[in-house]
């Protein structure tokens, strides 16, 4: 079965995915970059909303080894300034979100992608 892990600002985020590495550094690990949820559990980000059920979806078909790690970038205005950390980081280079990338490859998935199951579903096959 899949490990969800949940991760909130950038600190978190990259302090679970180093705990992923050391304790699995041969297994996939997949990351979800959305905008952060309100205390109602929803994201400000509409796209983000849209995409998560798709996503949750084909987790289903996702190998049973791997890791799927939620992280919420921030608020909107965080997430819009030019500076937000997780556009400048040079491993993310985050452009938009949702963002579904497959950790340590160069596949992602962009906002408008994230919400075919179809495409969705292609990440997660070997």
């Amino acid at each position: 079965m899949v490990q969800k892990l949940k991760a909130e600002g950038f600190d978190q985020f990259q302090t679970v995915v180093n705990e992923v590495e050391n304790k699995n550094p041969n297994g996939e690990v997949f990351i979800l970059f959305s905008g952060s949820k309100d205390t109602t559990g929803q994201s400000w980000c509409p796209d983000c909303v849209e995409a998560e059920p798709v996503i949750e979806k084909a987790l289903e078909s996702a190998p049973e080894d791997a890791t799927f790690i939620y992280v919420g970038v921030g608020d909107r205005s965080f997430w819009k300034d030019p500076n937000c950390v997780f556009r400048l980081d040079s491993k993310i280079k985050l452009t938009c979100i949702p963002t579904l990338i497959k950790w340590g490859t160069n596949k992602r998935l962009l906002d408008y992608q994230c919400n075919n199951l179809d495409t969705v579903l292609m990440m997660f096959e070997d």
